[in-house]
């Protein structure tokens, strides 16, 4: 089967086995070869291309940004060999920074694909370099390899006035953030967030910090310190192994701050995705949930998501073990997050966060971790953690079957032949889910992942289309899955050119005015992020470690949530909720066809002038 569009046309096999690749149940293999999601591209941007053949076998795309991330990442590289290059220059205006780097080559971030189509995350190889002498004439800029996609003079100097001087205007009520994007109407940057920011003293005096995450560019990381605080210790929670975590370590080396906690990965294919922040301050203690990864790009021109929570005080000596705890049980399901790691070197956080008071946090917890769970462990990650929250803390609704369920997320895994046997057997009964209803509707499903168009015409062009990556081979056993897909419109933020790395689940009403409940967090659309069922049901396999914050209207002693339509300039008293996109969501049309990152778009260029054609 094939199908065209204006943007290409591309093959369809008939393959349907969306698990034919993996072990069996318990079988270990060597490395992490699946990432869960991606920052940067599979592809080059040319001026010529010569008609790309797509292969039914996985394609292992080239990697982009000087980050370093999964040591499986190294093996995609090696069949590799295409710079990026350019048709033209970037067409922004302003001083651009230009961003070398000899110790880091490209990589890919997070892509979600949790069966046989094995997306490698990989550091490529760095073009050879001989020894300089006197006569070595060096070799011209063109020639050699950009640091990323975007090119080597791509970023933009933020405005002065980008940064926060003072205490910003926010939104107290939910504490949910976006990132600042650069080249937005200030406006819309008004009650967001860069991580300059948040490290900054405004929010506390910085005594250590912890940063989980799943892609590091540790020296850009140390900048976002402010000076007063960059020798202040860093510790760095990653999952790569061997080479990747090497090249990690190398990384850190001026740093002699920075320490590392490698998360473990038992399970193939699995990832470290989460994305936290544990800042320790003379006045307190914060925990930043996020969505954004610790490289320059994805702070810079992509829609970002987090939750930071309130400066938490310390508990006065002798406090009981139980001493600080939240109505939802923050404190409690925290630290059973960290201790899920089994990791020696996050002990002593363990130990601070049980001496500070966490009573004013007003989120539920809601984790992946690797393993597999059966009993009653089988409700504490993953999606059953998330429907055993709906069911004891969310209230029927009349009418509910009319409520639909909305999901948003930047990479999909593989979801099988048809509906029924994950997404709307597993995931589509956790998001359907409201108190202890026996009813099970089936309300509409609406799936927001930004189309080729979107894309193109976004603030990075194609390159955006690297932190989205959802390969031919997967999507190909999959069309029935594109019937649910919604555009990505964020006009009410400032952000429909901004291509969205964040990842939002609510249930919405009819009338899109209301919300039963808002969730932000690291998980993409997969079953390694989310979970899935094994042995009839008696057991739940997750292979990543995720995290996210769930909102419910009883912990804001509300019913619903009313949708902000117009969050910015944000109101530090407003009672809407600040959904980051336009509702109700805007279908795919006849002629949309979703962002495919490993196929050819060489009929339209994007706003730098630039085509895309995968290696």
């Amino acid at each position: 089967m094939s199908q065209d569009s204006q943007h290409g046309r591309w093959t369809v096999s008939s393959s349907d086995d969306d698990d034919e690749h993996l072990p069996p149940s318990g079988t270990k293999t060597s490395g992490s070869h699946r990432p869960a999601e991606s920052n940067h591209s599979p592809a080059s941007l040319v001026a010529v291309t010569a008609p790309v053949e797509v292969k039914p076998e996985p394609i292992k795309p080239p990697v982009t940004s000087l980050i370093i991330g999964s040591e499986a990442r190294q093996s995609a590289a090696l069949n590799q060999s295409n710079p990026v290059k350019y048709e033209t220059s970037p067409s922004f205006a302003g001083k651009r920074k230009k961003e070398v780097s000899d110790s880091a080559g490209w990589a890919l971030s997070d892509s979600d694909e949790d069966d046989g189509d094995v997306k490698k995350k990989s550091v490529s190889n760095l073009p050879k370099q001989t020894p300089h002498s006197p006569n070595t004439k060096k070799p011209k800029v063109e020639k050699e390899r950009p640091p990323s996609p975007h090119g080597r003079l791509y970023y933009i100097d933020e405005p002065e006035d980008f940064f926060e001087s003072s205490i910003p205007c926010l939104n107290d009520t939910y504490r949910f953030y976006l990132n600042k994007v650069t080249g937005l109407d200030k406006k819309y940057n008004s009650g967001a967030l860069h991580i300059r920011d948040i490290l900054s003293p405004l929010f506390g005096t910085l005594k250590e910090s912890v940063q989980f995450n799943y892609c590091f560019d540790i020296a850009w990381m140390v900048q976002q310190y402010p000076s007063e605080f960059r020798d202040r210790p860093v510790l760095i929670v990653h999952g790569d192994k061997r080479e990747a975590k090497a090249r990690l370590v190398q990384q850190a080396q001026p740093f002699p701050h920075v320490r590392f906690c490698q998360a473990k990965l038992d399970i193939a294919f699995g990832t470290h995705h989460t994305k936290m922040m544990l800042l320790w301050y003379e006045e307190g203690f914060r925990v930043i949930i996020l969505t954004s990864n610790l490289i320059r790009a994805d702070w810079y021109q992509k829609t970002q998501g987090m939750w930071m929570s309130p400066l938490f005080p310390r508990l006065p000596k002798g406090s009981s073990a139980t001493a600080g705890e939240s109505s939802t049980f923050f404190k409690r399901d925290l630290l059973e997050y960290l201790a899920s790691y089994r990791a020696p070197e996050l002990e002593e956080w363990i130990q601070r966060i049980k001496e500070h008071d966490l009573s004013e946090a007003r989120v539920y917890l809601v984790g992946s971790t690797p393993g597999r769970y059966v009993g009653s462990d089988m409700e504490r990650w993953g999606h059953l953690r998330l429907r055993k929250l709906l069911y004891d803390h969310t209230n029927p609704i009349s009418g509910e079957e009319g409520w639909p369920v909305i999901g948003q997320f930047s990479s999909i895994g593989s979801m099988g032949l048809d509906k029924t046997k994950w997404l709307a057997g597993e995931f589509q009964r956790t998001l359907t889910t409201l108190g202890k209803s026996s009813i099970r509707p089936d309300p509409p499903v609406h799936l927001l992942y930004p189309s080729v168009e979107d894309v193109r015409m976004s603030l990075e062009g194609y390159p955006a289309g690297g932190s989205l990556p959802y390969s031919i081979q997967t999507a190909q056993k999959q069309l029935w899955l594109h019937s649910f897909f919604h555009r990505w419109k964020a006009n009410s933020t400032g952000r429909s050119h901004a291509m969205p790395h964040i990842k939002t689940y609510m249930r919405a009403s009819p009338d899109f005015t209301q919300l039963a409940w808002f969730l932000v967090t690291s998980a993409n659309l997969s079953k390694a992020a989310w979970g899935a069922l094994e042995k009839n049901n008696t057991q739940i396999m997750i292979r990543s470690y995720e995290l996210g914050v769930l909102y419910v209207p009883s912990a804001f002693n509300m019913k619903t949530f009313p949708v902000d339509k117009n969050p910015f300039p944000v109101s530090s008293s407003s009672s809407g909720f600040p959904v980051p996109f336009d509702l109700p969501p805007t279908c795919y049309s006849s002629k949309d066809q979703p962002w495919i990152w490993n196929i050819p778009y060489s009929q339209a260029p994007d706003t730098h002038g630039n085509i895309w054609v995968p290696s």
